[in-house]
């Protein structure tokens, strides 16, 4: 009688003692995961416990995918990046700070920068290839940004996006125009922020402008061509109902004359 309850007490030990393991082990696992350093990279932390991860000079082309979640910092710099995908760093909330300089971005995708608005202080993108601006890739995003040293293209595109984003207002000076459309504003070589009596949206204007009076006056042409042509065709009328009136017996003729002519008038 006693074998019984002994067994189930032992394979209950069992069954606990291998649910207890597992668990121990996936939260080993989950923690490895969120604070172990990336591979190729080298991870430091300070005597705050944030950590640095550096990917500085790796001849890398696209952003590791195993950072740490906990990371603070991140240096990408010198390398062969072309472009920044979409959601690249949601899986780190709390970065302060990322460094994208002197690789070879010429695309920053929309919301390249998503889930970093609260968290990141400074984001530096100086020396790539960036030649438009899209408000859309920097969507949420307050950091203080560095955009010098990019080959950036200025038109009434760049100049309406840059009501748009919430950067640092100082950061938007580092956009220095390489070339701009209309060629003829002299905006060349200028940091465009600092250059408030350009306005790159004029040759826009004008055309928009001279769209409208086209329309207008192809309006009013039809309007005027619908009058004339209406009046002539009134007078056709008219002259047709007087040769036949005078066609009619005299008396006749008279009576109708003089309702048709009351009628015209």
């Amino acid at each position: 009688m006693m074998s019984l309850p002994a067994d189930w007490l032992l394979r209950h030990s069992v069954v606990m003692c291998l649910l207890l393991h597992s668990l121990v082990l996936m939260t080993f696992c989950f923690h490895h995961a969120a604070t172990s350093c990336s591979k190729s990279c080298y991870c430091s932390e300070n005597e705050s416990g944030e950590k640095t991860v550096r990917c500085s000079n790796l001849k890398l082309t696209e952003i590791p995918p195993d950072i740490p979640n906990d990371t603070r910092r991140v240096y990408l710099d010198f390398n062969l990046l072309t472009k920044i995908p979409t959601n690249a760093f949601t899986g780190l909330p709390n970065l302060v700070e990322l460094d994208l300089s002197h690789n070879a971005l010429n695309q920053l995708e929309p919301g390249a920068f998503r889930g970093l608005g609260f968290s990141l202080q400074f984001l530096d993108l100086s020396s790539n290839k960036l030649v438009r601006f899209n408000p859309e890739s920097f969507e949420g995003l307050r950091a203080r940004t560095n955009l010098t040293n990019n080959p950036w293209h200025c038109d009434c595109n760049l100049q309406m996006a840059l009501t748009r984003v919430d950067l640092e207002p100082a950061s938007l000076t580092g956009i220095v125009c390489q070339t701009s459309d209309p060629e003829e504003t002299g905006v060349q070589g200028l940091a465009f922020l600092l250059a408030p009596h350009i306005d790159l949206c004029v040759v826009m204007k004008r055309t928009t402008d001279v769209a409208m009076l086209v329309v207008m006056f192809g309006w009013f042409t039809m309007v005027i061509s619908y009058l004339v042509y209406y009046v002539r065709a009134n007078q056709e009328d008219a002259r047709r109902h007087l040769e036949y009136l005078k066609s009619l017996p005299r008396g006749q003729g008279k009576s109708e004359e003089s309702s048709t002519i009351s009628t015209v008038v």
